[in-house]
């Protein structure tokens, strides 16, 4: 039976809103195995990067990046894949949203010690911090959309605009081909299986970044068979984010029973279900919650920060910076390259500071050195 025919038979058995949203649930309960087992954590790469370390956590997001980028353009170069409809493409788009969003959101996620998704992945496993961090994102985000910040959101975001369609495909103001998207993907995939040999990259740490970068993918090709098929439904063709979703998610719990299913809805559950699951089979369940009120600030105006961010820039990490890169969106990599600069500069002037404080203070000059000042220096 082929693809096109198990949607169908799906559609026939559940409706159309029921399949989206299975859809959105498998895609998301796999995402979250993945993401789980291979600390798939664009913070990391970036902390890594802006330090110079070497510890394969950049690697682990090249896999990703470059699975996502390899599989989405060869779908389209096959045929088998349209992604005009989609949000990121056809519709104007901001500039100044994208920079200022992303910048914010590179902010708060190294704030945050971690991205929407990351966050979501961590609360699974049991890390109340995450949990918190979370929700409150997912307020903000939703405050951004149609709420109090929604003016704001509105206000920056109109500032410098973008038509959409091919003012906002870089391939097309680039007049670079689909296939040359394709080479740009293998040729950081190599880089990534070459670095992963010298940094001793764990197998999962290969293995599971690249079925997320696959559930990209995945997700952008079953959107679009989807809507290619619905007759009484339209199907946003998509792919992974976690604002939107996020907010999404929170209204429908807010909301009277009875809401309007899609393929967000699936996602956010289906990803913590399966980021759950791999920490249980791993034993790697755990509560853990803060150490201090000056920690909880710290994640609460980092979740804040990316909450607006994100949906000012119209994308998270993953949903500009690997999914919306994937297509080659103008504005998902402005966002990615926001997040990127923002993030590094946040680490350099608050966390290596910081650090290098409880490092000095971790070492005792003298014998006669106060063995407890050291604790008083411990990260939060």
């Amino acid at each position: 039976m082929t693809e096109a025919a198990v949607i169908e038979a799906l559609m026939a058995r559940l409706g159309e809103m029921w399949t989206v949203t299975l859809a959105g649930t498998v895609v998301g309960l796999l995402f979250g195995f993945f993401a789980h087992r291979s600390r798939f954590c664009m913070r990391s790469a970036v902390i890594e990067f802006g330090r110079g370390t070497r510890e394969g956590k950049l690697t682990v997001w090249l896999f990703t990046f470059s699975t996502a980028v390899l599989l989405t353009q060869g779908f389209i170069q096959l045929g088998w894949l349209d992604v005009s409809t989609s949000r990121q493409l056809s519709q104007r788009g901001s500039l100044s949203g994208a920079l200022i969003g992303g910048a914010m959101f590179g902010v708060g996620m190294v704030l945050a010690r971690g991205c929407s998704s990351r966050l979501l992945v961590l609360a699974a496993q049991g890390n109340l911090r995450a949990l918190l961090s979370g929700l409150v994102f997912a307020v903000t985000a939703q405050s951004a959309l149609s709420g109090l910040l929604s003016p704001l959101r509105a206000t920056i975001a109109g500032w410098w605009t973008v038509e959409g369609g091919a003012a906002r495909d870089l391939l097309a103001l680039t007049g670079v081909s689909h296939g040359g998207a394709l080479l740009f993907g293998a040729v950081w995939l190599v880089a990534a299986l070459v670095w992963a040999r010298r940094q001793q990259v764990r197998f999962w740490g290969g293995f599971g970044a690249v079925g997320v970068g696959v559930m990209v993918a995945s997700a952008w090709l079953l959107t679009w068979k989807i809507s290619s098929q619905a007759f009484d439904l339209v199907v946003p063709v998509q792919s992974l984010s976690f604002t939107g979703p996020a907010a999404d998610m929170l209204m429908l719990v807010l909301s009277p029973p009875g809401q309007p299913l899609k393929f967000d809805l699936g996602l956010v559950p289906g990803v913590a279900a399966g980021a759950f699951l791999s920490a249980l089979l791993w034993r790697e369940l755990k509560l853990e919650g803060f150490q201090g009120g000056q920690a909880m600030r710290r994640y609460i105006v980092g979740a804040i920060l990316m909450g607006f961010g994100g949906m000012l820039a119209g994308g998270c990490a993953v949903g500009a910076g690997v999914s919306g890169a994937a297509v080659f969106t103008l504005t998902s990599w402005v966002t990615l390259s926001a997040i990127w600069g923002a993030a590094m500069l946040t680490d350099r002037l608050i966390d290596q500071p910081k650090e290098a404080v409880q490092q000095a203070a971790a070492e005792p000059t003298s014998p006669h050195a106060d063995p407890e000042l050291s604790a008083s220096y411990a990260r939060p």
